[in-house]
């Protein structure tokens, strides 16, 4: 055993950390969640969290999509 609790152990009933519900986002932008994740997020989580972490997570992912845009349009011309 890693010594590490596992996430859905009955003595972690305490509100979420900030890690789970970031990792419950961003599993979210990939549109896959266990259902005891999900369960778990629903009874423990509120719903600031999600959508302060949401916001933030999807103005980073259009800043790295604008760079990145931006990168290759400046590398591609002559």
């Amino acid at each position: 055993m890693s010594g590490k609790a596992d996430e859905t152990t009955p003595r972690d009933e305490g509100p979420l950390t900030l890690w789970q519900v970031t990792k419950s986002v961003l599993w979210a932008f990939l549109g896959v969640q266990k259902d005891a994740t999900r369960q778990r997020d629903l009874s423990r989580g509120k719903p600031i969290h999600f959508i302060i972490i949401g916001l933030t997570a999807t103005i980073l992912f259009i800043a790295v999509v604008v760079g990145v845009v931006n990168l290759v349009i400046s590398l591609a011309q002559p």
